[in-house]
């Protein structure tokens, strides 16, 4: 007679867990371990990974391909200058307020570009993050084509002292991605979370099931746009300058998110950590070889769509059975002979 066993987390989702928690805390304490520059370029790391991870929500379960995140990153960038500089508003307070104004803004966007669907869909996003860039270059108060730069009160307001400042700064950049993390997990674990998950496996199925499609991917699309525009608040924060095309510019918002989540496997919580660490490696490795570097990070793409169509992690995961994110259930089999997995 044979007795079942229904769980979720393994024991390759408790080392990780434990080894997440050791980085993490290693990584918290950086400002005393690792220099200027180390610091900013860890706090890239932080700032894509968090992007790659929102637009993998996005694309990888709503199944909404977007080619024009980069609008809500340059949104996010300038209600941060814009409430700092006019609102009087600390930057520490204006981050979560850019948050927010990216999600009402994204209302109005969703209801326009919802009605588009599969390659439509990714050409609007794109016109619609072109509209914003067009729009922001006519504010004459905010530079206009030439952008505008922080004042210098504004970024001495945060901490006393450079090194202070600098170690804010990461540590908010290291907090926007373990948020981002956690919101996607504990998300996907919920009943809309396994709604989401129906709808990339089989989005005609899901509907029959009485799954509100056009709401969680809604829902998806606002949220999204909100920790998108907090992110872009964040890394012109660090900037300490703003202008049209840096803001909204498709080759380093969104490119390069995309080529992070398709190298590291789309539909998955790992792959845009693993695609973050790869591309980071290729970039600081080739960088100096200017336009070779762009073509080379073209071709690893291609090869990793043609020979692991579900990106690094989705062949780790298919060869070693892992599960770092525990999401999915398994049911566990025993008898008096012998035991099994299914």
């Amino acid at each position: 007679m044979s007795s079942y066993r229904v769980f979720r987390a393994s024991k390759a989702s408790y080392i990780a867990a434990a080894f997440g928690l050791i980085a993490l805390i290693f990584l918290a304490a950086a400002p005393w371990w690792a220099g200027r520059a180390d610091m900013r370029l860890l706090s890239e790391i932080f700032l894509y990974l968090a992007l790659a991870s929102l637009w993998n929500l996005m694309a990888g379960y709503a199944g909404l391909v977007s080619v024009g995140q980069q609008a809500y990153v340059g949104f996010g960038g300038y209600m941060l200058f814009a409430m700092t500089m006019f609102g009087g508003l600390s930057p520490l307070v204006a981050i979560p307020f850019a948050g927010l104004l990216g999600a009402l803004i994204s209302i109005p966007v969703a209801m326009l570009i919802f009605r588009l669907r599969g390659a439509y869909f990714a050409i609007g996003t794109w016109v619609i993050a072109e509209v914003f860039r067009l729009s922001f270059a006519q504010v004459s108060a905010l530079g206009g084509g030439s952008g505008s730069s922080l004042p210098a009160k504004i970024v001495t307001s945060m901490a006393d002292g450079r090194e202070a400042r600098e170690a804010l700064s990461y540590w908010l950049a290291l907090g926007i991605a373990v948020v981002v993390i956690a919101a996607i997990y504990r998300f996907l674990r919920s009943r809309n979370g396994l709604a989401l998950t129906a709808i990339r496996d089989n989005e005609l199925a899901a509907g029959s099931l009485g799954i509100d499609i056009w709401w969680m991917k809604f829902v998806v699309y606002v949220v999204s746009a909100a920790l998108t525009a907090m992110v872009g608040a964040l890394i012109f924060l660090q900037k300490i300058r703003i202008s049209p095309d840096a803001a909204f510019s498709v080759n380093d918002w969104t490119a390069f998110v995309i080529f992070i989540v398709v190298i590291g496997g789309i539909g998955t919580i790992e792959g845009p950590i693993i695609g973050t660490l790869v591309f980071f490696l290729l970039r600081e490795t080739l960088a100096d070889l200017g336009t070779i570097y762009l073509i080379i990070l073209g071709l690893v793409a291609i090869v990793v769509m043609l020979k692991a169509p579900q990106g690094i992690w989705g062949v780790l995961r298919s060869k070693f059975d892992l599960q770092l994110f525990p999401l999915t259930y398994r049911v566990q089999t025993t008898s008096s002979n012998k035991g099994g997995e299914q």
